[in-house]
């Protein structure tokens, strides 16, 4: 039985890494992905919170929702084992520690999947105060997974 799960287990990872690609290709991608969310984030941010004046309901839905599908990407795919090692656009700032803390990461992770989704929903509403404060939300989980295991510049 053991060496059935050992089996299934290596066969999950090869298949991940296959799909995934090399380390440079995989910190590339997720350099991206957190890219486009982070310039999708400025634009909730300066539209509810900088200059709420220039709110404008369907570029703030379709920023949530490009933030959204980011968080739903199947992103971990792209944290293979030693991409916290290399160069993707930049070097990686991913800690080594991401490996010991697969729990906390995918509590991490998960709580941002469940805020980025929210927020798509919110947004749709074009509730300003509501979508302001789901939008705390989205940037608390964001921070707190990079107090978790990002290399801060």
């Amino acid at each position: 039985m053991n060496r059935k799960i050992a089996l299934t287990l290596l066969i999950t990872a090869s298949t991940t890494a296959a799909i995934a690609g090399p380390i440079e290709e995989q910190i590339r991608f997720r350099q991206s992905a957190y890219s486009f969310a982070a310039w999708n984030v400025g634009k909730i941010k300066s539209q509810v919170v900088d200059h709420p004046e220039t709110f404008n309901k369907d570029a703030v839905a379709a920023a949530a929702n490009a933030i959204a599908a980011v968080a739903n990407s199947g992103l971990g795919a792209l944290y293979g084992e030693g991409t916290d090692q290399g160069v993707g656009w930049k070097q990686t700032r991913l800690k080594p520690e991401f490996f010991q803390k697969k729990e906390e990461v995918t509590v991490a992770a998960n709580t941002f999947n469940v805020a980025a989704n929210e927020l798509a929903k919110v947004a749709a509403t074009g509730d300003v105060n509501a979508i302001k404060t789901q939008f705390g939300k989205v940037g608390e989980s964001c921070k707190g997974c990079h107090d978790l295991i990002r290399i801060k510049e």
